[in-house]
């Protein structure tokens, strides 16, 4: 099976520092693949790299198994790649569906076409089994956590989007809320697409996740199936690199 995004051999410097040191990542469509690491492993810089927030110094970026340059976010947009960041960059004086819109907006001519906005806003979140919202007119400073959450992540797929990466997307989230948006991630797979989830929650990641992606000090420690991994092996591929077999031998060259 091809991967929907690859990277091979990514190396990121700013000045003198190091952050990605020749780091792999694959994403597959209908998977959810979690990346987790330490604070300062490179994640973040990772994905801004995906985004074409970052160019890449060294290595392969390949889209659908063809090689690709991303050098702005317009270009990881075209090619169906939308992040949800941890600030969802929500808009609280705007309703949801001129949130879901924001910069995109329908027009018939010089007036918005709201009736085409609002179908295809409403299409979306049924699309997604959301029923949480009680009206795609109600402002965001009116929603929950979750349900802003939520309504971030369909944002983000009412593009024809083929791959969504989500940071952190239950921080801060009560325990029903973090079992929505879960559902909801899951669901983003279910329907094809390439979910990448980043997240410190190992109870997250085990509940959705089909592979792990492990980062140490900006390199890709192993990337697994999650069934072939345990809570704890996880754990120290995230704060030594290594667990048994897995990952880095003497700091440098993936073994998995």
């Amino acid at each position: 099976m091809t991967p929907v995004l690859e990277l091979r051999g990514i190396d990121k410097s700013f000045g003198p520092v190091q952050v990605l040191h020749d780091v792999a990542f694959t994403a597959y469509a209908g998977e959810v693949t979690a990346l987790v690491g330490d604070n300062g492993a490179g994640k973040s810089t990772l994905v801004k790299c995906v985004g074409g927030i970052y160019p890449i110094d060294s290595g392969d970026y390949l889209f659908e198994g063809k090689p690709v340059h991303v050098n702005s976010p317009r270009d990881a947009a075209e090619l169906g790649i939308e992040i949800v960041y941890q600030d969802l960059a929500l808009c609280d004086n705007l309703d949801i569906v001129q949130n879901m819109f924001l910069g995109r907006e329908r027009r018939n001519g010089l007036v918005l076409d709201e009736d085409s906005m609002e179908e295809l806003a409403q299409k979306t979140l049924a699309s997604l089994s959301v029923k949480t919202v009680k009206s795609i007119r109600q402002l965001v400073s009116s929603l929950s956590g979750g349900q802003r959450q939520t309504v971030a992540i369909a944002k983000a797929v009412l593009w024809n989007s083929k791959v969504v990466i989500l940071d952190e997307p239950t921080a801060a989230l009560g325990v029903a809320q973090t079992a929505q948006v879960l559902e909801l991630v899951r669901r983003l797979a279910d329907n094809g697409l390439a979910v990448v989830l980043i997240s410190h929650n190992m109870n997250d990641v085990f509940a959705v996740a089909d592979r792990i992606a492990a980062l140490y000090l900006g390199r890709m420690a192993a990337q697994v199936k999650a069934a072939d991994v345990t809570h704890s092996q996880v754990v120290e591929l995230i704060t030594s690199g290594r667990s048994g077999e897995l990952g880095l031998k003497n700091g440098s060259g993936v073994t998995q």
